[in-house]
């Protein structure tokens, strides 16, 4: 499982389920798209529904590569409530996470839950080194694809530029939404083959 608000999706996003999928054997990568993440504003960039198909735009062509909607609907989207429910249908899944998401594990709903529930990859640069609370089990993933952050994303797309770490796909349905304040002229450009 690989949760997020993915506001919106971009390459290191995918390169980061690749990755590990390839070194853990992973046969999916399940995309979580948060509806109304607790940690997050409930101001997104993009609506959820928006957000999904973004995701499921970003991932085709890749069959390990799966979105899920498993933390749709209007509650909180609390990470031990989704583990839960994977569990509950004969599942173990491994939760990707990022450094500095996992930092801040304690300050989870039911983190200690989570921790006793679940196998934790967690995404980091080479060489950087994070605390893991006692009991957690945790696999290390380093990779260079972090330097992409979706509120950059956001921002140069409401500049009026379209940023080369988004899948084409990607940025044609932003363009074609008017998402992320895109002006017209942006779109018009983008999509053109």
């Amino acid at each position: 499982m690989f949760g997020g608000t993915f506001d919106p999706i971009h390459s290191a996003h995918l390169t980061v389920a690749r990755e590990a999928a390839d070194k853990f054997h992973l046969d999916q990568v399940w995309f979580v798209t948060a509806a109304h993440p607790p940690h997050k504003s409930d101001q997104t960039g993009a609506g959820y529904e928006d957000r999904c198909k973004m995701v499921e735009l970003a991932c085709h062509g890749d069959p390990r590569l799966v979105v899920s909607r498993l933390e749709s609907g209007a509650g909180k989207s609390y990470s031990i409530d989704t583990i839960e429910r994977v569990r509950a249908s004969g599942e173990e899944p491994y939760f990707i996470i990022g450094a500095d998401a996992f930092a801040e594990i304690a300050t989870w709903h039911r983190w200690q839950d989570l921790l006793r529930l679940t196998e934790f990859i967690v995404v980091t640069r080479p060489g950087h080194e994070y605390a893991s609370p006692p009991g957690a089990r945790v696999h290390r993933l380093d990779t260079v694809a972090l330097p992409v952050s979706s509120s950059e994303i956001r921002r140069q797309l409401g500049a009026g530029g379209i940023p080369p770490e988004l899948p084409p796909e990607v940025a044609q349905y932003i363009a074609a939404k008017g998402l992320y304040q895109v002006p017209c002229a942006t779109a018009r450009s983008v999509s053109q083959p």
